[in-house]
């Protein structure tokens, strides 16, 4: 006889009406955002060092309403844990933010008390000083690349530089499309429901430019907050969106032409396809509509950076794709000659570094795709632009962080996980680091200009599901970010170039100097940059342009150096999916619909506010 084992006992987010008619028990949905403003030590947070000191404070605790499915998708729950049926993706709530008229975070900042590098950045006083500004390089000479941003701080435009996509002039210049259906009269069988507030437009018309618009996703649900409005309204959305089948995994806002009555979301779903929404206007478009382009969910979309049109969305079948949102779909067929790099230098044989399915500088660009890449075999979980708009960090579910000149379509890294896959990946403000979290419970940093694994990041007690930088507390030389995983837990670091410690098995070996620079090569016990555990600031970009593609080894825990969080609490009852700093606040999101807000020590959030 054959015992299986009870099905797990998750905890339930819906609401039994126990008061039905002849005894039974049915569900009872619920359809408003709720708001609460818990107190107490345990929605606190205690950071005691001098870059932000004090504590976070828990402001604001607002609850998603989270639909159930749709009945058209019937869906029926398999009691069994051991069952391997495919299972709808799944990425919690998912948040985009935007400010009309945004306070940029302070580029430099001023040290004013000087220590040892080997202390901790407790005794560092930083002043934010807007008058600095930070350098930048940009050594492309070839056309393709983007050019850097002016003293103004303007966006680097990326892929339209290029001559065959830049849109067709017509008698009057180029003009820009706009989507042309309108969301709350459609009646296409692709959204089931469309709920704008009552006041909306009155809502829209007292909005304080400076004030805080949040745009989030959970399930087949999509709302529109503001999240600067009083407590009352803000609980209240805008307008929400519930779809039919498909559910919004990731969208962005398009900060090139966004404005006082203009915001482009894109978004996409788990039917592969893609909408395009004008929040103000209230109308919207499909992109790749009934899959006519790609099948496959889509994990991770982005704006092209300083691009009005484009944008690359990330396939779970390991393709990216570049779009065009005012072009027409076309049955998609990978164009001949697509150069592919030789796999003979990989150890692993059946490991796909770059396919070009479709290349930038292709002649046939009257539809879409603009172009596609086949970087994997395997999902796609993440991928984030370089500050400079000329890299792209892509993690994939099998273990790898790829880092690519997009623009000339060339993989220049491959970084191996310490084991499982990487989920999550950001760049620092700078450009100089990168930050992943995955399978392996760690946070890992790595650096661009030294093309090397710097430290590892323990401290959570399982996945890591968001990384982020924290710019309003970053510098040259001292960064700060967060993190937050399935433990329900927020961590935060401090990352100083001279604060690593010295991994055990480098105890006896001579420190290598923090100026000198060795390129990594790929036979791991003979590499004298894996014997190194401190990094250089003082490289850019350009120090690694032109060295060609390096496949990186896994790094041993005991010759890597490891950075411990300055402060991990856990927050929340249930995973967590979401990380984002602002100004006054960090938000945090969960997998079940808590959206929370924790206020920034007040005097930190005074100082930053005068300098």
């Amino acid at each position: 006889m054959i015992a299986f084992p009870p099905p797990p006992r998750l905890p339930q987010h819906v609401v039994y009406n126990t008061n039905a008619p002849g005894g039974m028990t049915t569900i009872a949905l619920d359809t408003s955002n709720t708001i609460g403003h818990p107190s107490g030590p345990e929605y606190q947070l205690a950071v005691g060092e001098a870059l932000a000191a004090g504590v976070y404070v828990l402001q604001d605790d607002l609850h998603l309403a989270t639909p159930p499915a749709h009945p058209s998708e019937h869906t029926t729950a398999n009691p069994n844990p051991l069952a391997t049926a495919p299972v709808r993706p799944f990425t919690g709530v998912k948040i985009s933010l935007s400010r009309t008229n945004p306070r940029k975070p302070p580029h430099m900042y001023k040290i004013t008390n000087q220590a040892s590098t080997r202390s901790n950045l407790a005794t560092y006083s930083i002043k934010e000083s807007e008058k600095e500004s930070r350098s930048s390089h940009d050594t492309s000479s070839d056309g393709l690349a983007a050019q850097l941003a002016n003293a103004a701080g303007k966006t680097p435009i990326a892929a339209e530089d290029h001559a065959p996509l830049t849109p067709a002039p017509g008698k009057d210049g180029v003009k820009r499309k706009k989507p042309k259906t309108n969301i709350v009269k459609s009646n296409s069988s692709f959204i089931s429901r469309v709920m704008p507030h009552e006041a909306m437009t009155k809502r829209i018309q007292e909005h304080n430019p400076e004030g805080l618009f949040a745009f989030a996703s959970i399930n087949r649900a999509f709302q529109w907050l503001d999240l600067s409005s009083n407590n009352e309204s803000k609980a209240q959305h805008i307008i929400k969106i519930l779809f039919t089948k498909a559910h919004m995994l990731c969208h962005d806002i398009n900060q090139s032409t966004k404005g006082p009555n203009h915001l482009d979301i894109i978004m996409g779903a788990s039917t592969a396809d893609i909408m395009w929404f004008e929040a103000f206007s209230q109308k919207y478009a499909r992109i790749n509509k009934n899959a006519v382009i790609n099948s496959s969910p889509i994990y991770q979309i982005r704006w092209l950076p300083g691009s009005d049109n484009l944008f690359l969305a990330a396939h779970t079948d390991g393709t990216l794709i570049v779009y065009d949102k005012e072009r027409d779909d076309a049955a998609f067929v990978p164009e001949e000659n697509s150069p592919l790099i030789s796999l003979s230098n990989f150890s692993n044989s059946n490991y796909r570094p770059l396919h070009v399915n479709k290349s930038l500088n292709s002649r046939n660009q009257k539809s879409n795709p603009v172009a596609s890449w086949k970087i994997s075999n395997h999902r796609i979980n993440d991928f984030a632009f370089s500050p400079d708009s000329r890299h792209l960090a892509v993690v994939t579910e099998d273990g790898y962080l790829q880092i690519i000149d997009y623009l000339n379509e060339q993989l220049t890294d491959i970084y191996p996980s310490y084991y499982g896959g990487f989920i999550c990946v950001c760049w620092s403000p700078d450009g100089k680091y990168i930050l992943t979290g995955g399978q392996d419970d760690l946070v890992s940093i790595w650096s661009r200009t030294e093309r090397r694994l710097v430290a590892r990041c323990p401290g959570h007690h399982s996945w890591v599901s968001c990384v982020a930088f924290d710019p309003w507390r970053c510098d040259d030389r001292n960064y700060r970010f967060g993190s937050v995983g399935e433990d329900r837990r927020l961590l935060l670091w401090d990352f100083n170039v001279g604060m690593l410690h010295r991994p055990k098995a480098l105890s006896v070996r001579q420190r290598g100097s923090i100026s000198s620079y060795v390129p990594l090569v790929r036979n791991r016990t003979e590499s004298q940059a894996t014997m190194r555990f401190r990094s250089n600031s003082n490289l850019t970009a350009d120090s690694v342009d032109g060295e060609g593609l390096l496949e990186h080894p896994v790094e041993s825990r005991t010759r890597t150096a490891e950075l411990p969080p300055i402060m991990s609490k856990i927050i929340d009852d249930d995973p967590m999916s979401w990380l984002g700093f602002e100004e006054d606040c960090i938000i945090t999101a969960c997998a079940h619909g808590h959206v929370r807000l924790w206020a920034r020590p007040q005097e930190a959030r005074n100082s930053s506010q005068t300098d």
